[in-house]
């Protein structure tokens, strides 16, 4: 397994890889891999002849009071979780190589990235798209593997990537979770034993909405009525937000008769949890 820093050797790396006849998968993360992120390697191994796993925590896409400094991060265990995922190449740029003095110029992907999370994170989805674009353009992959979970920045990410041209195939992997139904996430460490127990208000939320569109309910304001009351029973969680949207468009809706996508980010202690599944299409229970 090699471990590259600099870009220029990196980009030269693919590049001998692409014209070799390679295909090249790149799983972008901001490292403190979990079986989420394990699951995305799996995936990219299944089809790459170069596995490339970047490991980059991006200060464009943390406001100013957020957790950048605290993130959690552990690159002695993310080097064996790769080795472990058979990666073959494990990109770790410096934060000064991707954003050197000077540095202006942001990729924005509007009427998606001012929605949910970007309306409580202004800015957060620029700081994403950036970030992304430029690993692509350093990389040069022909697919990259992102996790659902993160639904927003997956649809922010392909249109991106249709829009500019850029020829890289955008591949989905469905959201990994813990037996109780909460969603992996590297800001799941931040939450003591009694804040896990309570994170379980946010599966439990979901399975909630399900069970109100197999009622027969489809006014979509009436089921976040419900999961707002299973969320608000928990004295811990406060949510920042709780949607039901097209999965395509991210607007709002308010009839359910073709299914639509749940989206909710609720604080439980320091952790910002997000979760998102699609209501009433093929039942896949949580709990």
């Amino acid at each position: 397994m090699e471990i590259i820093e600099d870009l220029r050797r990196m980009r030269s790396f693919s590049s001998s890889s692409r014209g070799k006849g390679l295909r090249v998968v790149l799983v972008p993360t901001m490292g403190y891999l979990h079986d989420g992120h394990r699951e995305l390697l799996r995936t990219g191994r299944q089809s790459a002849d170069l596995l490339i796993l970047s490991i980059f925590v991006n200060p464009a896409q943390f406001g100013p009071k957020e957790d950048l400094g605290s993130y959690p991060r552990d690159m002695e265990s993310d080097l064996s979780a790769a080795r472990d995922s058979e990666v073959d190449v494990v990109f770790a740029p410096r934060r000064e190589d991707i954003y050197p003095v000077g540095y202006r110029t942001y990729a924005e992907v509007e009427g998606l990235s001012d929605r949910l999370c970007g309306a409580s994170r202004p800015g957060h989805f620029r700081g994403v798209a950036t970030v992304v674009l430029k690993l692509f353009n350093i990389t040069l992959p022909h697919a990259a593997i992102f996790g659902q979970k993160d639904f927003q920045q997956l649809l922010i990410i392909r249109k991106m990537a249709e829009d500019l041209n850029l020829g890289v195939e955008i591949i989905g992997v469905d959201t990994v979770r813990e037996p109780d139904g909460l969603a992996m996430s590297s800001r799941n460490s931040y939450l003591s034993a009694e804040e896990r127990k309570a994170a379980r208000c946010i599966p439990a939320s979901i399975e909630e909405a399900q069970r109100e569109f197999e009622k027969g309910v489809r006014h979509a304001p009436a089921i976040v009525e419900k999961v707002k009351k299973v969320i608000e029973m928990e004295p811990l969680a406060v949510i920042d937000y709780i949607k039901i949207c097209d999965g395509s468009t991210l607007e709002d809706i308010e009839s359910m008769e073709g299914g639509a996508h749940l989206f909710l980010a609720v604080r439980v202690g320091r952790a910002r949890l997000i979760d998102n599944c699609p209501i009433g299409l093929e039942r896949r229970p949580l709990l």
